[in-house]
C-alpha cells in the first residue's frame, strides 16, 4: 500500500473533536466536514486523515462509542461522496478502527503504534490494510511532563523498530506499514528539531515516513508567535526539507502551502 518512492503525499486533518489545539469544533458537523473536505481536495490532498479524540498534551482520552459517534456518520459520507479518496482513521482503539474501516476508511493511523490496544495489530493483519506506526513517550495528558532522551534519534528509532517487528508478527506486510517520529509526542524542543535534523535515518529504517508538524508549539516557541495559525509557513518549511530527507507523507492542516512546499521540493530531489 505504502510506496517510498512515489510523489509525496499529502494527508489532511480533519479534527471532529470539540477540543484539538488548533481546530476544536471546526468540522463536527457533517456539512462543515465535506465542505473541509471539498476545499483540501481543490488544494491538492491525497488523504484525509479522520480523528475523533484530541491527542493535544493534556488532553484526556474519549471512550470508544463516542469516538465512533463522531468518525462514523462523516467517514461515511466522504466515502459516499469522494469515493477514490483515501481515508485514513486516527486512533488508537481497534474497535473504533473496525468500524471506521467499514465505514470506508483504508489506513490506520496509531499514535501509540499499536500499544495502546492488544486488539490492533491483529486485526490490521486481519483485514490487509495499512498502519501508521508513531512514536508517543508517555500518553497525550501526561507526555509534556518532562519527557527525556538519552538521544533522541537513536532512542525512538530502536522504539519504532520495536513496533515494527511486532506489526511484522502479527502478520502485517512489510509494504503496509509506516512510521512516524511523533513529532511533539512526548519531545522537547530541541527533540523535535533534532527529529527534523536527521530524518534521513528514519527513512534509512527502510519504510514510509510520516510527518506530523503542523502548526506544532516547538515552532512557535521558534518563531516566537503564540496562535497556532501563524505557523503554515513556518509548517510548510519543515515539508520541503522533508522532502529532500525522503520522507513521503505529511500530515498537515494547510493543504495548498504543504501541497506547494511538497511539490517544489521534490522537483529538486529528483534533479539531484
Amino acid at each position: 500500500m505504502f510506496n517510498r518512492n512515489a510523489t509525496p503525499q499529502i494527508m489532511g486533518i480533519l479534527n471532529v473533536t470539540p477540543d484539538s489545539f488548533s481546530d476544536g469544533g471546526r468540522y463536527s458537523t457533517l456539512d462543515a466536514a465535506l465542505r473541509q473536505v471539498k476545499t483540501m481536495l481543490e488544494e491538492g490532498v491525497d488523504i484525509i486523515d479522520v480523528g475523533g479524540e484530541s491527542t493535544r498534551p493534556g488532553s484526556n482520552p474519549v471512550s470508544a462509542d463516542e469516538q465512533i459517534n463522531r468518525v462514523v456518520p462523516i467517514i461515511k459520507a466522504i466515502h459516499t461522496d469522494f469515493p477514490d479518496l483515501l481515508i485514513s482513521i486516527d486512533t488508537t482503539l481497534s474497535s473504533v478502527a473496525d468500524a471506521a474501516l467499514q465505514a470506508g476508511a483504508r489506513i490506520i493511523n496509531d499514535v501509540t503504534a499499536g500499544l495502546g490496544d492488544a486488539k490492533m495489530l491483529p486485526l490490521v493483519a486481519s483485514c490487509g490494510m495499512p498502519i501508521i506506526l508513531m512514536h508517543m513517550q508517555g500518553t497525550p495528558k501526561t507526555m509534556q511532563d518532562n519527557p527525556q532522551y538519552q538521544d533522541a534519534v537513536t532512542d525512538i528509532k530502536r522504539v519504532l523498530q520495536q513496533r515494527i517487528d511486532a506489526a511484522l508478527n502479527a502478520g502485517i506486510q512489510p509494504g503496509n506499514i509506516a512510521i512516524d517520529p511523533g513529532i511533539g509526542f512526548g519531545k522537547r524542543t530541541r527533540d523535535n528539531i533534532d527529529l527534523l535534523a536527521h530524518l534521513d535515518q528514519f527513512v534509512d529504517m527502510g519504510y514510509a515516513v510520516l510527518l506530523g508538524t503542523s502548526r506544532k508549539r516547538f515552532m512557535g516557541s521558534i518563531c516566537h508567535v503564540s496562535e497556532p495559525e501563524e505557523l503554515v509557513t513556518a509548517t510548510a518549511v519543515t515539508t520541503a526539507l522533508g522532502v529532500i530527507a525522503g520522507v513521503n507523507m505529511f500530515r498537515v492542516h494547510d493543504v495548498k502551502a504543504n501541497r506547494q512546499a511538497a511539490d517544489v521540493a521534490w522537483a529538486i530531489k529528483q534533479a539531484q
